[in-house]
């Protein structure tokens, strides 16, 4: 057995370095060891895929005779975004399948994001794979292998049920990950202009990171639509499974707010149900979906956590800051960037003027992501010290389920441990500058009474 590193077992995924963590010999014994897991919940199949990085191929290839080996049919779909695997589990009758992604971490990065018999799995379960290859017990057997070509299955599910008003004129910015191999084709199969920006799939990522959630891998797309007559802009992470969303004057709209408008839409169809969102969200979500006759529930950060609420819980749509967007309703469940992005379009296409719709959801002054950077197991410790020891006066409520989210009357900061790599997550949102600054001092207070030695992002 080769000696596989314990830290690449993250809360919803597995996560590694190429060459340091993760290797061939590694993604077989993943696939023994998932194959073996699907096995005992009466699963015989399994679909894989990957996407556009340089070493998906070798370990795709690794995965699948693991998988093989422990005597799981396999079907591989090949290089597509993460939905379509999800989106494969459902219409090839699998239940489970396994994607080779390193979503948006760096180019030397690669990991692996699974769906178990129906459920994406998180926490115990992925801890239990990583127990099932030390102990090296493994079912064993002769699965088959077969490729499949699921495009137009997807391309033609999303067209059949997303219609668009009118046409749109629309830039699309892949930021050189997999969704561009499905963006352009699906966007003008639903009616629309598309001009392309970094949609060559390149594991390499030569112009920009594939990260929606951050700022600066959006002015691309923002200067795109100033210079063209585009109505509005969509970007999407490495994999293709979180959105981001840009108006005509350069505004980001950010996912917590994108969410206000799906949850607008999804409540007349699903009258008085819970609509989820993550910890990291605006404040004005919770009013907004009471306000249409919806139950707002704030839930933990990730997306395997959100999927398995929202199936404990039945809700028709779940969402989280990151990008992640989760429709039940007229979807499956699972996070889909192009899918949300199509469900967007046929919002926006109702509207004369869609940046003017989107700019007026409500908002607040607030940060994007801040992240404390500390070493690995360190970011957990904070936490916990600082939701033992740290007192908030004057906060309104104070909400520990990931992290610690102190509300006050103007408000609210937040601070959780990330799941997947070693820093502590910081957003905050006022109401005025004044507030903001309020709010950050005194979180750089406690943060720094726990630890005088880290270089706060703020």
């Amino acid at each position: 057995m080769t000696n596989v590193s314990p830290s690449i077992f993250k809360a919803y995924d597995i996560r590694g370095i190429v060459g340091h963590t993760l290797n061939a010999e590694v993604a077989k014994q993943i696939g023994q060891a998932f194959g073996s897991a699907a096995l005992a919940k009466g699963q015989t199949a399994v679909v894989i895929g990957r996407d556009g990085r340089l070493s998906g191929p070798e370990l795709s290839a690794a995965l699948a005779a693991g998988l093989q080996a422990s005597g799981v049919d396999v079907i591989d779909l090949g290089v597509v975004a993460t939905p379509m695997v999800y989106f494969g589990t459902h219409v090839l009758g699998t239940q489970s399948g396994v994607m080779v992604t390193g979503s948006h971490n760096p180019p030397d990065y690669n990991g692996f994001k699974m769906v178990l018999a129906g459920e994406a799995i998180h926490g115990e379960t992925i801890q239990a794979l990583y127990q099932a290859i030390v102990k090296n017990s493994f079912a064993t057997g002769a699965g088959s292998y077969r490729t499949h070509d699921i495009r137009k299955q997807y391309i033609d599910r999303i067209v059949g049920d997303a219609k668009l008003a009118r046409p749109m004129k629309i830039a699309v910015d892949c930021g050189n990950g997999v969704a561009g191999a499905f963006a352009g084709e699906l966007y003008r199969a639903l009616g629309c202009e598309v001009t392309e920006l970094f949609c060559e799939v390149d594991g390499t990522f030569p112009n920009h990171h594939p990260d929606p959630a951050h700022p600066e891998n959006l002015q691309d797309l923002i200067r795109c639509l100033q210079e063209t007559d585009n109505e509005i802009g969509l970007a999407f992470d490495g994999d293709g499974d979180r959105l981001g969303v840009v108006t005509k004057d350069g505004q980001i709209i950010y996912p917590d707010r994108q969410l206000m408008l799906f949850a607008a839409d999804v409540l007349t169809r699903h009258p008085g149900r819970e609509i989820l969102y993550d910890v990291k969200c605006t404040r004005h979500l919770a009013p907004w979906i009471s306000a249409r006759g919806g139950q707002p529930l704030m839930w933990k950060t990730g997306h395997s956590l959100v999927k398995a609420k929202l199936r404990e819980t039945g809700a028709p749509l779940g969402g989280e800051m990151s990008g992640h967007v989760f429709f039940k309703d007229r979807w499956y469940g699972f996070d889909d960037g192009l899918y949300a992005g199509a469900r967007l379009l046929e919002l926006l296409s109702r509207e004369a003027d869609p940046s003017a719709l989107l700019n007026a959801l409500p908002q607040s002054i607030s940060t994007p992501e801040l992240q404390l950077k500390l070493q690995e197991g360190e970011n957990f410790a904070l936490i916990g010290k600082l939701q033992n020891d740290a007192t908030f006066p004057g906060a309104e409520q104070i909400i520990t389920i990931d992290g610690l989210r102190i509300e006050y009357a103007d408000g609210f900061g937040l601070m959780r441990s990330s799941n997947t790599t070693p820093v502590v997550v910081l957003r905050f949102e006022a109401e005025t500058e004044q507030a903001l600054a309020r709010i950050q001092d005194e979180f750089r207070r406690v943060i720094l009474a726990a630890r005088p030695d880290v270089a706060l992002p703020f």
